[in-house]
């Protein structure tokens, strides 16, 4: 390895692939099997939802609030819901910026669903997270720094032919070495492309949007939503101290433990989540047809879940109801509840609020409407005005 100093521009970052006796220790294959065995499941209990989008809506929006938390970049969970089907003009910088994330992720996934990880994706994938066309950095003077002491840390490579040649080497790693196990990969390439540093912004959250892209890409998951930076943001000191070691002393083996640690936890966690959402679903279903049955239907009921905070143009547009119709409908489920109405600025909308606490509660839990069990429930179906 190379003479390393954190001041100076780490233009001998070694290419890949790493040793492999460094990436492939008896630990790192026995971790493999349970993340690969966690993801398995995470991937069929998505399927055990009617409508995909109700996922994909959700869980990557929990996912761009925590990766630009660990940027300092701080939205909340009701903010991105509220914007997330409408102009994002609308919203606050921060807001903006997350919503930002969850694009990228969106048109990465459909990009790796048609062609490969390259250095060319790379950069769409910032440029739509930061909002801009960019490049690769082209300038120095870029250096990491301890947030606390302000002493640097490290200082990626410079140079923007330096930085093409890493990361089409990076590319070509994602692509290549299929003795490697994927996930093993993953936290490698994870590495490298924060090690290269190839922007002048936006890096972080590039690279954790290329990690789901990568499972997305090699079938490890059918649709980007993988709640990685929970785990992250829960582990962020332990996270920046494993990729100092690799750059300091070419520690891999932690870091890929790390990652496959992080992959196993956050994929039971999300199939609990998941789970939770449609048992949620189910009893809300039940709920409504058992006290509104006159206005009932599935399609309503998933809309709910697809659009936490709904607009009475979202019923219009699925054909559920006309316009004066469908207001009513949302009132009525705001008489039972199940809905909350709230101003935001000219226009009311229709909160949910129970899956709201669902998603963004540590525990995947929920509580009966108004301590219902509809399994057992016989009442009668009640007359709401309009």
């Amino acid at each position: 390895m190379p003479d390393f100093d954190p001041k100076q521009p780490y233009n001998g970052l070694p290419m890949l692939p790493p040793p492999l006796e460094l990436i492939e220790t008896t630990a790192i294959l026995k971790k493999c099997i349970d993340a690969r065995v966690a993801l398995a499941e995470l991937k069929q209990a998505a399927e055990l939802i009617p409508n995909a989008a109700v996922l994909v809506n959700a869980l990557p929006l929990l996912e761009a609030r925590a990766s630009s938390e660990i940027e300092n970049i701080v939205t909340t969970t009701d903010k991105l819901f509220e914007f997330a089907d409408v102009a994002e003009d609308k919203a606050d910088a921060a807001t903006k910026e997350a919503l930002r994330y969850r694009t990228a992720l969106y048109e990465g996934s459909k990009m790796v669903q048609r062609g490969m990880l390259t250095t060319d994706m790379a950069i769409h994938i910032c440029s739509t997270v930061k909002g801009r066309e960019l490049d690769l950095r082209d300038t120095s003077g870029t250096t990491l720094k301890n947030r606390m002491s302000g002493k640097v840390i490290y200082t990626p490579p410079i140079g923007q032919k330096l930085l093409q040649k890493m990361l089409d080497n990076w590319a070509d790693f994602n692509q290549g070495y299929k003795e490697i196990d994927p996930l093993v990969r993953m936290a490698i390439q994870h590495y490298q492309f924060e090690a290269i540093h190839p922007f002048s912004d936006g890096n972080g959250r590039t690279g954790r949007i290329l990690n789901i892209l990568f499972l997305v890409e090699h079938g490890l998951l059918d649709s980007p939503i993988l709640y990685l930076s929970r785990f992250i943001i829960r582990n962020k000191a332990d996270y920046y101290r494993l990729i100092k070691e690799v750059t300091y002393s070419q520690s891999w083996s932690a870091w890929i433990l790390f990652i496959l640690n992080g992959v196993e936890e956050t994929c039971i966690w999300t199939t609990d989540k998941i789970k939770a959402i449609r048992e949620l679903m189910d009893h809300t279903a039940q709920f409504v047809q058992l006290k509104l049955p006159k206005i009932y239907s599935w399609e309503l009921v998933e809309l709910l879940f697809k659009q936490p905070y709904c607009r009475i143009g979202n019923l219009v547009d699925l054909g559920l109801a006309k316009r004066q119709t469908a207001s009513t409908y949302l009132k009525q489920l705001c008489q039972l509840r199940v809905l909350k109405e709230v101003k935001s600025g000219r226009e009311n909308l229709f909160v949910h609020p129970k899956y709201i606490e669902l998603l963004t509660g540590e525990e995947n839990v929920w509580v009966y409407y108004d301590g219902i069990d509809t399994e057992t429930e016989t009442a009668e179906p009640v007359e709401l005005s309009a």
